[in-house]
C-alpha cells in the first residue's frame, strides 16, 4: 500500500515510545511491594502489550508489503489475518488481567 515516505517511521516510532513507556509503567508497577497481590494481573497485561505489539508489527508488515508482487493480494490478507489472530489473543490477556484485578480487589475487601 503506498504510503508517504516518512509515514512508516512515525508510526513505528510513535508507537514504540508509546508502548515502551506504558511496558516501563507496569513494569514498575508489578516489582511494587505495596501491589504484590497484582502481579499476575499486571503479568497478564505485560502479555496483552507483548501480543498487541506483534500484532501491530504484522499489520505494519502488510501494509509495507510490496503491491506489484504476483500473488501481492493473497500475502496481504495472510498477513492481516495474523495479525489479527494476534490481536484477538491480547484482548484475551487483556480481558483476563481485569477479570483477575476485579477477583483481587473483591477478595481483598472482602477479608478486611
Amino acid at each position: 500500500m503506498p504510503l508517504e515516505q516518512e509515514t512508516m517511521d512515525m508510526l513505528i516510532g510513535g508507537f514504540s515510545i508509546i508502548m515502551g513507556i506504558a511496558f516501563i509503567v507496569v513494569l514498575l508497577l508489578m516489582f511494587s511491594k505495596k501491589r504484590k497481590p497484582y502481579r499476575v494481573a499486571y503479568g497478564l497485561v505485560i502479555g496483552f502489550f507483548v501480543f498487541f505489539s506483534w500484532a501491530i508489527s504484522k499489520a505494519l508488515n502488510a501494509i509495507r508489503f510490496d503491491v506489484n508482487h504476483p500473488m501481492a493480494s493473497e500475502e496481504i490478507s495472510l498477513r492481516l489475518g495474523i495479525a489479527g489472530v494476534l490481536w484477538a489473543v491480547s484482548m484475551l490477556f487483556l480481558l483476563f488481567g481485569l477479570i483477575n484485578f476485579s477477583s483481587i480487589r473483591k477478595n481483598i475487601v472482602d477479608t478486611q
